[in-house]
């Protein structure tokens, strides 16, 4: 009997098997980087309106009032005007002599774990779960 060219059934199913095992083990680790990735464009987020807001004080004498007057000014993109950037919401709150931003994941546990705060002194401060706060741990 002539056999036909192409693979067995078994052969199918333990490549199958093979693609599984190697799936089961990359897509944890794909997921991790993901949502450090998204941590670490809130932490620059945070820096970068840090320095804007200080620029926005010069040019004003006042800090902003929102994250909307930032974006108006062309200090930020719309996007991080919005209040909403890479799995990230940003809350924001200015007075004319003070400011602060805190960010959490949109959704915690997938978008990113910890919770950033920065405010007129410019430290960066983190909370493991949750927001942070200005009694928050500072980043290292």
């Amino acid at each position: 009997m002539k056999r036909d060219s192409g693979f067995t059934l078994i052969e199918l199913m333990i490549v199958i098997a093979i693609i599984a095992i190697i799936a089961a083990v990359a897509i944890p680790s794909l997921l991790n980087a993901r949502k450090s990735g998204k941590e670490a464009s809130a932490i620059c987020s945070l820096r970068t309106l840090s320095t804007v807001n200080q620029q926005y004080r010069t040019r004003f004498q006042s800090y902003a009032g929102s994250l909307a007057n930032l974006s108006a000014a062309t200090y930020i993109d719309s996007v991080l005007g919005s209040g909403t950037k890479s799995g990230y919401n940003f809350t924001y709150t200015g007075t004319t002599n003070t400011w602060s931003v805190s960010a959490v994941p949109s959704t915690p546990g997938t978008d990113g774990d910890r919770g950033f705060f920065v405010d007129t002194s410019g430290v960066l401060r983190f909370a493991p779960a949750g927001a942070a706060t200005s009694a928050s741990n500072p980043l290292d």
